[in-house]
């Protein structure tokens, strides 16, 4: 590292560069309140409020030049938790051999400073340029006052998260060449989406795969999802080809139907095997939602319980299922959607196609029901909740409790403590097309090690009515306008789940078309059949 570093200020945008001039007037000292800087003492009052923008100014430029001249216990010292910035900030020197590291932030907005780090990443004798984009927010420290950065593993890395570390070497594995059912390859450039995923399938296969690692700067995860993700490439491996049951044609348009919608997310399998043909999600946190969300799947969730009502000798699909304008269940109403006139001769079908919740709390009460047969069905009959899927990748199985008191009408149409994800609800419309469960895979299923979840799946009577009011709400229901345009068999179901706090309702929906079932969930999108509604259909319109 050259010796000295400056800060050059110009109109509100500020740059930290290495340099061999001086460092700049800045104070630094040891921490020691727990809020990263000195114990308060003496008598006058601390500064309250949020940072004013000189504080802010003046504290990320500290911070900043501290860490481009490789001061890391300077840096950790204008934090909030210097106890855990100062080990990350080492690391990211000695661990990841990061080197003449150039930061130019951009304007302030508020109290958040973006920036631009620019470095070099040098290993046994070869190096490769580093850019990337970061953060960081300036906060008034609890008990001195001071202004600080709020630490968090994403301002040296965006991809870092809590416990994850930098590294460069040997890579942790060797590197994949994943291809689609039909050898395509597979790549996160050309599919965004598949960058989390393949990272994940290189962690748990690149051995197998008969790869070479070669040397790169890489994110050693922490946790449930220990693995790596590569940074950058500093010595090319030799990649093992990883056959995935993706098909490129479905994955290229769940790509471009969640680019269109944030915080969305989208999955495809084939009923009749379980082998996912898309996996897409748009968010700006790089989660895998679409395999690891747990979020309220609002009435979508009606498909299982319209099941457990026909299982249980409640109701059919012909059958009478009234949909009062209000229902009350041990002391909590419920309502329906605006606008949604009470019908009192609705059939089940009927009340399935137009989403009246109030049908179905109505029905929760009925004998032989108790606050378990929901779950039951789920697990029993759709493989939820039963903790045992082995998709290839991490993944979530769904939770779908026995609950009491207003929770067993309200999960009933997919509030209350029932979560799923994308992957989940596609997989209840698999099983409702097809009427049997088949758990979900990503890759071939001699590739993964133990035997997939089962289930008892559906009776031919049970199956054929879900089929029969699906088809119904895709073609004259609340899922008609999604699905306009698509021929053949198909199937759907919309959901909007309310969450507290947001000022829309999550979107969801689950449809089907011959042999291809989707599911889609948009954080925010409102009802159902406005937002995840044309990403499911895109992906059906693409088949597989």
């Amino acid at each position: 590292m050259r010796r000295g570093a400056k800060a050059a200020l110009v109109g509100g945008v500020f740059a930290v560069m290495v340099g061999g001039a001086g460092y700049g007037a800045y104070n630094v000292v040891n921490v020691l309140g727990e809020d990263g800087g000195p114990s308060a003492s003496g008598a006058g009052a601390h500064p309250t409020g949020p940072p004013s923008r000189a504080e802010v100014r003046e504290t990320a430029t500290r911070f900043l030049t501290a860490w481009a001249k490789g001061d890391a216990a300077a840096a950790a010292a204008a934090t909030d938790n210097a106890a855990a910035a100062a080990p990350a900030l080492t690391g990211y020197r000695e661990d990841a051999s990061i080197r003449e590291v150039r930061l130019t932030a951009g304007r302030i907005s508020g109290t958040r400073v973006p920036f631009t780090v620019r470095a070099t990443v040098t290993y046994e004798g070869s190096s490769k340029p580093l850019r990337y984009e970061s953060a960081l927010s300036v906060v008034r420290g609890i008990r001195t006052g001071r202004a600080l950065v709020d630490w968090r593993p994403s301002v040296l890395h965006p991809w870092l998260r809590r416990g994850d570390t930098l590294e460069t070497g040997e890579a942790a594995t060797p590197p994949i060449r994943a291809v689609d059912r039909h050898g395509t390859v597979l790549t996160a450039a050309k599919y965004p989406s598949l960058a989390p995923v393949v990272d994940q399938l290189r962690a748990n296969y690149g051995e197998r795969a008969g790869g070479r690692p070669g040397i790169e700067l890489y994110v050693r995860r922490a946790g449930q999802d220990a693995g790596a993700r590569t940074l950058l490439t500093l010595v090319k491996g030799r990649p093992g080809r990883l056959p995935t049951t993706l098909d490129a044609s479905a994955q290229r348009a769940a790509e471009r139907a969640v680019a269109r919608y944030a915080e969305s997310s989208v999955v495809a399998v084939r009923p009749s095997t379980g082998e996912v043909l898309a996996v897409a999600n748009h968010r700006a946190d790089g989660f895998n939602a679409a395999f690891e969300g747990r979020l309220a799947p609002g009435s979508t969730m009606k498909i299982v319980t319209a099941a457990m009502l026909i299982d249980n000798g409640v109701a059919e699909a012909s059958g009478p299922a009234p949909c009062p304008r209000d229902a009350t269940w041990q002391s909590q109403t419920f309502h329906n959607l605006r606008g949604m006139a009470p019908r009192a001769d609705a059939t089940l079908a009927d009340s399935f196609a137009r989403s009246c919740n109030t049908a179905f709390v109505k029905l929760v009460d009925e004998e032989p029901l108790t606050d378990a047969s929901l779950a039951d069905e789920a697990r029993e009959r759709f493989g939820l909740g039963r903790d045992d899927w082995r998709t290839g990748i991490a993944s979530a199985d769904g939770s779908v409790p026995a609950s009491t008191g207003p929770d067993r009408a309200a999960n009933a149409i997919g509030q209350g403590q029932v979560q799923l994800n994308p992957l989940n609800l596609a997989s209840v419309t698999a099983t409702a097309r097809t009427g049997s469960f088949r758990q979900p895979v990503l890759v071939p299923k001699s590739l993964i090690d133990g035997a997939p979840a089962t289930a008892r799946g559906l009776s031919a009577g049970t199956a054929a009515q879900l089929r029969q009011m699906m088809r119904r709400t895709a073609v004259s229901g609340t899922g008609a306008r999604a699905m306009a345009g698509l021929g053949g068999d198909i199937g759907a179901k919309t959901g909007s789940a309310e969450v507290d706090g947001q000022a829309r309702p999550n979107s969801w929906f689950a449809g089907y078309r011959e042999d291809v079932a989707a599911a889609a969930m948009a954080q925010e999108g409102g009802h159902g059949g406005d937002t995840a509604g044309p990403i499911v259909a895109a992906v059906l319109r693409a088949g597989g």
